[in-house]
C-alpha cells in the first residue's frame, strides 16, 4: 500500500495502476485467508481506488 501512495503522490499514473492492481489482489488474498476481515480489505481497496482516481481526474 505504501509503494502505491508514493507513487500516486508522485503522479506516475501507469505505475501507479500497476501497483494498485497488486495491492488489491494481495488484500483478496489476506482476506480470503482470514488475515484480514472481508469488509476491511473492501474498505481498503475502495479508498486507494478513490486516491487514485483523484490522480487521474487532475490530469
Amino acid at each position: 500500500m505504501k509503494k502505491f501512495v508514493v507513487l500516486v503522490r508522485k503522479k506516475e499514473a501507469g505505475e501507479a495502476e500497476a501497483a494498485l492492481k497488486d495491492m488489491i489482489k494481495k488484500l483478496d488474498t489476506a482476506a480470503r485467508k482470514g488475515i484480514i476481515k472481508k469488509n476491511a480489505a473492501a474498505r481498503k481497496k475502495s479508498r486507494m481506488q478513490r486516491f487514485y482516481n483523484s490522480l487521474k481526474a487532475a490530469q
